[in-house]
């Protein structure tokens, strides 16, 4: 029997294991399982241009390569569970599926509110399903929209939603400042103001303690009774790990995979994690375990596991150094887009201006121990390119020896 690699996720960390391995030279047969109906498509725009309807759902397919042609998709379908000593897995069909190379790239699934109130109404944005869903409701003349959760996903939501012409926008969050966690102080009160400037309201310093209605959501309750009435609500409150299917294995996944240096799991040499459900330590910083769910991150993990893995299934050495990625990412907002490079909520007790001023095109730094470990850049295309001329600089930044703040 030809032998073969299971890849466990079919979004675009599955298909970026999936080329990485034939460029690594894996030659047997590779096939890629998962949970939604769709061929891989690119994320990012579903809270942005696909919302905003600048973008067909049909834009967001990614092209698939000549050299991943052979590969076997089984679509709609679940990795339920895994036996990593006998090599196999369980699809939720009852069918099992043997494998000589396991790739786990399962990806996160949105968290959601555990609050009294009707469900209708309350929505996600993950897949293709939740920005069709939620895109029908924007567009209902006269909507008033709460956003929960300041992060990305949610400021991203926020802005489109005005941009579309709703009624009302509003966020709520029990933070005192939108993205102040990985942004720090600076960068997220000035984040605030453009999205005030632009028609958002915030209740920040709130938590949800329930939704109004009978079928259909009609209001958010704060936690202190106020009631904001809502004809749509977005849930953007993070995410959660899909590594159900690897229980019973012996292995951490207190949050996401918990891999090695060359994303191995569990020190098995013939399993290893890719994309945002792998938590691996970066030799660049501090070492300590994270997951990173940054766009750049499935490529990235993808080109380093699957030398890993196709090294050891043709039984030799990888020869390769531990995985220490440069993080980036971008996220945009209204008219104006935040660029990041680094580490910056490393830095958020040292951030300093490196170029321009608040109010405008700006470029902030993060540092710890006075050494540069993150830019931000907030503002347009200036922004973002005086951004990535400070990334040869961090890239050649010896390893830190830093502790960084329990998960």
């Amino acid at each position: 029997m030809q032998p073969r690699i299971v890849i466990a996720g079919a979004s675009m960390g599955g298909l970026r294991a999936a080329e990485q391995l034939r460029a690594a030279g894996w030659r047997g047969a590779i096939t890629v399982v998962g949970e939604e109906p769709h061929l891989p498509y690119n994320r990012p725009p579903l809270s942005k241009e696909v919302l905003a309807g600048r973008a067909p759902f049909g834009s967001l397919a990614f092209t698939l390569r000549d050299a991943v042609a052979d590969v076997e998709w089984i679509l709609g379908t679940r990795v339920v569970a895994a036996d990593l000593a006998r090599r196999r897995v369980v699809l939720d069909s009852g069918e099992r599926l043997p494998f000589d190379g396991l790739v786990a790239a399962t990806g996160m699934r949105p968290r959601r509110l555990t609050c009294p109130g009707p469900a209708a109404g309350r929505h996600t944005v993950r897949t293709l399903a939740d920005a069709e869903g939620l895109r029908a409701e924007l567009l209902r003349p006269g909507v008033r929209v709460v956003v929960v959760g300041a992060g990305f996903i949610g400021c991203e939501v926020a802005a489109t939603a005005v941009a579309v012409g709703a009624a009302e926008v509003t966020v709520v969050d029990p933070e005192p400042l939108p993205m102040v966690r990985p942004l720090g102080e600076l960068t997220a009160r000035e984040l605030l103001r453009r999205h005030r400037e632009r028609g958002v309201r915030f209740a920040l310093g709130a938590a949800v303690a329930g939704f109004t209605g009978d079928r259909h959501v009609t209001g958010v309750v704060l936690g202190d009774g106020t009631e904001l009435p809502a004809d749509v609500v977005v849930e953007s409150v993070g995410s959660v790990a899909n590594t159900e299917w690897l229980a019973g294995n012996g292995l951490d996944l207190t949050d996401g995979v918990l891999t090695d240096d060359q994303l191995r799991i569990g020190g098995l040499p013939y399993a290893v994690a890719v994309g945002d459900v792998a938590r691996f330590p970066n030799p660049r910083y501090d070492g300590v375990p994270r997951r990173v769910e940054h766009w750049c991150i499935p490529t990235d993990t993808a080109k380093h596991a699957a030398r890993a893995l196709t090294a050891h299934l043709h039984g030799r050495d990888a020869g390769q150094e531990p995985f220490a990625p440069l993080p980036s990412f971008w996220s945009d907002q209204h008219d104006f887009r935040l660029q990041s490079f680094g580490a910056p909520a490393l830095g958020t007790g040292d951030v300093r201006l490196l170029d321009g001023d608040p109010g405008g095109d700006v470029v902030v730094g993060y540092h710890h121990d006075g050494r540069l470990v993150g830019v931000v850049a907030l503002g347009g295309r200036g922004a973002a390119g005086a951004a990535a001329r400070y990334r040869a600089e961090l890239l050649k930044q010896p390893a830190l020896a830093i502790s960084a703040p329990a998960r």
